[in-house]
């Protein structure tokens, strides 16, 4: 009640009508300025500036054309296996020997490759369209390996073409070696079926794998080349692992995004 009684006892008095009136004191103009300084700031950067992403998926370590699944065209008794695993065959080589009702008939590639798995044994009975063999198709030993990255669909739209890629390699310690270096080379804007991804890699297991998720998008990485290092790739260390890489190796990739800017994410 006091404190009523000496407020009303000021506004009866008119001597201080003619006292100026503060509205704020300089610690607060202070902090007006900084604030809308800031605010300006913020707003000129939302517009102007620009904001790099990343995305991981799994990746897988092939040669460019991918690879197939050889099928047997008979019914049958494998009576000899002609190829083995990790040999290099040109088309129409004889990959296996079936005895039918009708005789023997010799199961041949489709095309030039590498055989990276043989599904068929001596004396094992098939039936016809039995996947017997994978082959990697590619040509000679030096010929270059690529990454296919198998990007979630609603990702695809921002993966521009040449953007750097960085590959952590299942059989290469990261922590020793770095990541392997690349950049995109082609997005096929189509997402893959589990079939689609098996036909390519020669790996049913993979292609059920990569589609838990979606159908994802095939990113094909060309791998950069360096002389410097025993892949014959370029690491994000000096030298990278002493040894050479070889196809159907695990990876997981990292691209980097179209970059964006701060602004696009308010608007629709």
């Amino acid at each position: 009640m006091q404190f009523r009684q000496q407020a009303l006892a000021k506004l009866q008095s008119p001597e201080d009508l003619d006292l100026p009136v503060r509205f704020a004191r300089p610690q607060g103009w202070l902090v007006l300025t900084v604030t809308v300084v800031v605010v300006v700031a913020a707003s000129v950067w939302a517009v102007t500036g620009s904001v790099a992403s990343t995305v991981s998926a799994p990746a897988v370590l092939t040669h460019g054309e991918g690879s197939y699944v050889l099928q047997s065209p008979v019914a049958g008794q494998v009576t000899a296996v002609l190829a083995r695993e990790g040999g290099r065959l040109p088309a129409d080589a004889p990959v296996l020997k079936v005895r039918t009702a009708d005789g023997d008939t010799v199961v041949r590639t489709v095309a030039a490759g590498r055989v990276t798995a043989l599904a068929a044994a001596v004396g094992q009975i098939i039936s016809t369209g039995a996947n017997v063999a994978a082959v990697e198709k590619v040509a000679g030993a030096d010929d270059p390996l690529y990454a296919t990255v198998y990007v979630p669909a609603q990702n695809a739209a921002s993966v521009p073409v040449g953007a750097p890629v960085d590959l952590t390699v299942q059989t290469v310690p990261a922590q020793e070696y770095g990541v392997l270096r690349g950049h995109v080379k082609s997005v096929d804007r189509t997402a893959r079926s589990a079939r689609q991804i098996s036909a390519f890699l020669g790996d049913s297991q993979l292609g059920e794998q990569f589609t838990e998720d979606g159908r994802p998008v095939a990113v094909l990485v060309r791998l950069d080349r360096s002389a410097a290092t025993k892949s014959g790739y370029k690491w994000s260390s000096a030298q990278g692992p002493p040894y050479a890489l070889t196809s159907m190796t695990m990876a997981t990739g990292s691209i980097r995004l179209a970059d964006q800017r701060p602004v696009d994410w308010l608007l629709p």
